[in-house]
Order: C-alpha cells, then structure tokens, then sequence
C-alpha cells in the first residue's frame, strides 16, 4: 500500500475484504454437536462462583446445577460478572452501575467484562456512547470510545489504564507479563495493555469474527466471539451516507449489521439463493450470525476452535470458560448453554 491509495481509491473503489475462517479456525459442527447444559433466555457471563459455574439471563444470575437456582436478581440486565479469589462477586449491569461486594460505584457508561487480580478489579468500559444492549449502533457509527479501568476492590477508587477502543468487550490478566488482554470488537482484534496503564498494543489482528470475552484456560485462553464478519456489512461501515439512511429509517432489526441470531423475517437482508436453497439453509452461506469459541495458547495463537455454522442452533456466543477438561459455551442468540470436550474442535 503507498500513500497514493486513499486517494486513488475515491476514483477505482476499494475492494471488501475479510479473514477467511482457516487453519485453528476451520468451521467444523463442535457446538452444534456438543451436549445441551440448560435453556436459558439469552444466557450470558459465565463465571466459576464456589466451586459450581454461574451465568446471568437478563437481570438474574443463576447457578448451573440441578436446581439453577437464583443467586441474584437485579434493577437492570447484568452485562458483565467476575468472581474474586475469596469469592467477592461483582457485577456490572446495563445501566452503567458497578456492584461490588457490597458497594454501588458509578462513573461507567457501558460495562462489558471485568477481571479481578491483586486486589484489584479490571472493568472493560465498551463505548462512551451507548449501553451494552446498543452495541449495534455502536458498531453502525463506528465508535471507538472504549476503556480499561482499573477499581480498588477496597476503596473503589477508579483509575484509566487505557482509552480508544473500539469497544472493549473482554477482559483477562495475564500475570506473568503484567498485561491485560482486552477484546476490541470492532477492529476484530486482541490488544495488550499494560497492568500499569498506557496504550494499547495489538496482539492478535484479523479475526475473522467480532471477538467477546475471554478467560484463562490451560497455559492460554478461551476466546468467545459473537458474530462473523461479512462482505456486506463491510461494505456498509465504509458508506456513511448510506448507513445513516439505514438507521434513520429502517427499524434496528432489519440494518444490514451482525446479529446474536439467524433473523426469520422476509424482512432480513440477507435471502434467497445465496442463502437457502430448496429450503434448506447452507452451512457456508453468508450469515450475520454465527457460534464460534477458540483456543488460545499463551502467545495468544489460535489451538483450536468450536463452531456452530450457518444453518446451527447456537449462534451469539458471548462467553465461554474451561472447567476440567470441558469447554462451557453461552449462545445469547441460541438460548442455550453448551458443553464440549476441551481439544474436541478443530485444531
């Protein structure tokens, strides 16, 4: 690329694009074929609570087990959750309010992850814009006002480690290298923010999904992404007149812009040919939902990968964590809770 190419690129256009799913990534059935856990209504944040995991569904936190009793019921949906060491839970809720332990502690806008480590909570702030419900809008103005805080877990006192992402949506400590490994969405990427505060540097670029919260695993990290990236939704992001006619006047559910779950409308602007044939849904078709979890290893290279493809049941993966050999996977989009087999995907 020179310099010349912006310029010249007004004049030939530009062409669109994407990561293939390759290598680790291969799509293959994992989670579609993986064990069903619990139906649940949009189950999100999953996180290890005494010993047993726990998950929120809208504004309730519950338990994975044979009751899934309610741990929590709160004023608003909970967006993020984190479990400390001697068990203090905090929870973030869409409102922009941070629980902690006993504590209500304000200043946040978009509350996406958080992590604790050393006396210390990590809070992963998505957007200065919208909430985390409004996380399309986000994306359709092509924000980039995302943050990483650090709280003292005794005072609550906040400090900025690090500022324009492009929406903060993970959160992990790596404590051998004194960093933060935070998810930016929308530049489709892993970025490293020292635990001291400063810029954030890239450590793992063209996904080929908008990536979500990640959590330790083995020597290295469960990634959880929510939705695949495509043409035409790129396209879109580069036509700014355009996408401000679609959002003014077409209704949020029908904007050409990833979804948690394969839409059932007429209305959806992805049909016909390229994408069922005969009525049946084609795996490999252009979709704007997907499942996908992946492996990392400690470098934060891609080991293996679980997918729900296309025509799947379980799309909008939005966390996933490892326990004892197995992978637990939450699909917003599909309403389920999946098990699988760490090292049964495709690596």
């Amino acid at each position: 690329m020179s310099f010349l190419d912006p310029i010249l690129d007004l004049f030939r256009g530009k062409a669109v694009t994407i990561p293939p799913m390759d290598g680790a990534l291969r799509p293959n059935t994992a989670l579609d074929d993986g064990e069903v856990v619990t139906a649940a209504l949009a189950p999100d944040n999953l996180a290890m609570l005494n010993g047993a995991p726990i998950y929120s569904s809208h504004r309730e936190i519950r338990r994975i087990g044979h009751d899934h009793a309610v741990l929590e019921s709160c004023p608003a949906d909970v967006s993020a959750i984190a479990v400390g060491e001697d068990g203090t839970l905090a929870i973030g809720l869409d409102d922009g309010t941070l629980k902690l332990g006993g504590r209500l502690i304000g200043g946040f806008n978009c509350i996406t992850a958080a992590a604790f480590h050393g006396g210390k909570l990590y809070v992963a702030n998505g957007s200065d814009h919208v909430r985390p419900s409004q996380w399309v809008s986000d994306l359709m103005h092509r924000n980039s006002s995302g943050s990483l805080w650090e709280v003292d877990v005794k005072s609550g006192q906040r400090r900025k480690l690090a500022g324009g992402l492009a929406f903060a949506y993970g959160v992990a400590v790596d404590a051998a290298n004194q960093r933060l490994i935070v998810s930016e969405s929308w530049r489709h990427r892993l970025s490293s923010v020292p635990l001291s505060g400063g810029g954030a540097t890239e450590v793992l670029s063209r996904l080929p999904a908008y990536p979500a919260r990640i959590a330790p695993h083995a020597g290295g990290y469960v990634l959880a992404l929510f939705a695949p990236l495509n043409r035409l939704v790129e396209f879109v992001l580069q036509e700014p007149s355009y996408r401000a006619d679609m959002m003014r006047e077409i209704d949020s559910r029908y904007w050409i812009a990833p979804t948690l779950s394969p839409p059932d409308s007429f209305l959806e602007p992805l049909q016909n040919g390229g994408v069922r044939s005969m009525g049946v849904h084609k795996p490999w078709s252009p979709t704007r939902s997907y499942g996908l979890v992946a492996t990392l290893d400690a470098r934060l290279q891609p080991v293996s990968s679980y997918h729900s493809r296309a025509n799947g049941r379980f799309h909008g993966v939005t966390s996933a964590i490892a326990i004892d050999g197995v992978i637990l996977a939450a699909s917003k989009g599909g309403n389920h809770i999946i098990r699988v087999q760490a090292g049964g995907g495709v690596s």
